[in-house]
């Protein structure tokens, strides 16, 4: 599981995907001291000298960053060339780095998979399995004896964590507005259907709100409860969960179309085959863990999901 825990889980909003963002200032000295991964040697039949790995936010794990530089090193070890390994400053910044053929492999969420497939001719590399608890919770208070459901929401105060966030927004909003028949355009305007909508920031921000009465509403991810109680941060009694979204897939990794298939298919065998015990348990919080193969199949909900909430697709 990439625990956005896969839950700082996945990545974008709406009004990102319809710029051209740039990539960032440490991504760019990167490649711009290196001078950038498509050199004349990336052909049909030679690899590059340099090739670029994108690690991009994970929602729910803020605690990877350190393991990037390391998994970077092997990932070169095992190619026999170089790998420069970046930060990117949101998914579509990566997007956009790939499409200009600066990032050869980046972290994408279920979302920005198929933006990247569009944009950038990604194609899938691998995940991590799907954890069963990796799904948002609409919650209260527990002694809102006035709010049992969804439709209970109505004219009450709600929090979403970000527009950024899958968890704690696109998945909870497509949520509400299918199964309320609610408008994808209207839905955040005051007293539409909530009286009014916050964003929080943070996954802890909104069940503390929802606990201190700040809001009537909010929606988290699952496994944020969890840590939160096991923290003593949070009692469970402390809330109710009036509902859930459907189990959210993880980010996946993806690779640039037309770089060599050799090349794409010896760092999947990469993916495949790492082993590091350390880098599974500090970066997915599980040494059990290893990545898997995944195919269009489990992100069609969240390609789904982007149609209903009428967010671009970044065609070429």
């Amino acid at each position: 599981m990439i625990n956005v825990s896969k839950d700082r889980e996945e990545i974008y909003n709406r009004k990102k995907l319809k710029k051209i963002v740039t990539l960032s200032l440490a991504m760019v000295c990167i490649l711009g001291s290196a001078g950038c991964s498509t050199s004349n040697k990336d052909t049909a039949n030679k690899w590059p000298e340099k090739i670029v790995l994108a690690q991009m936010p994970n929602e729910n794990n803020p605690n990877a960053d350190s393991q990037h530089e390391k998994f970077a090193a092997a990932l070169s070890e095992y190619l026999g060339i170089e790998v420069g390994s970046v930060e990117g400053t949101d998914y579509t910044a990566g997007i956009e780095g790939m499409a200009s053929k600066n990032v050869d492999v980046m972290l994408v969420s279920p979302m920005s998979y198929f933006q990247a497939k569009e944009r950038a001719n990604a194609e899938l590399l691998v995940s991590t399995p799907t954890a069963a608890d990796y799904k948002t919770a609409f919650i209260t208070k527990a002694d809102r004896d006035d709010i049992n459901s969804l439709k209970d929401l109505k004219g009450k105060t709600f929090a979403f964590v970000d527009q950024a966030s899958s968890s704690g927004y696109l998945y909870p909003k497509a949520k509400l507005i299918k199964e309320l028949q609610l408008d994808t355009d209207k839905l955040e305007a005051n007293d539409y259907f909530f009286s009014t909508v916050a964003f929080s920031g943070g996954h802890p921000t909104s069940l503390t709100g929802v606990t201190m009465g700040d809001y009537d509403a909010a929606a988290v991810a699952k496994a944020i409860i969890t840590q939160m109680v096991k923290a003593g941060q949070l009692k469970e009694s402390d809330i109710k969960v009036i509902g859930e979204t459907d189990v959210i897939p993880n980010p996946c990794y993806v690779v640039r179309g037309d770089l060599p298939q050799d090349l794409k298919d010896k760092i999947k065998e990469f993916f495949m085959t790492y082993d590091d015990e350390s880098y599974f348990e500090a970066v997915h919080e599980n040494k059990d863990i290893r990545f898997v193969e995944v195919t269009d199949e489990t992100y069609t909900p969240a390609k789904e999901m982007l149609e209903l909430l009428k967010i671009d697709m970044g065609d070429k």
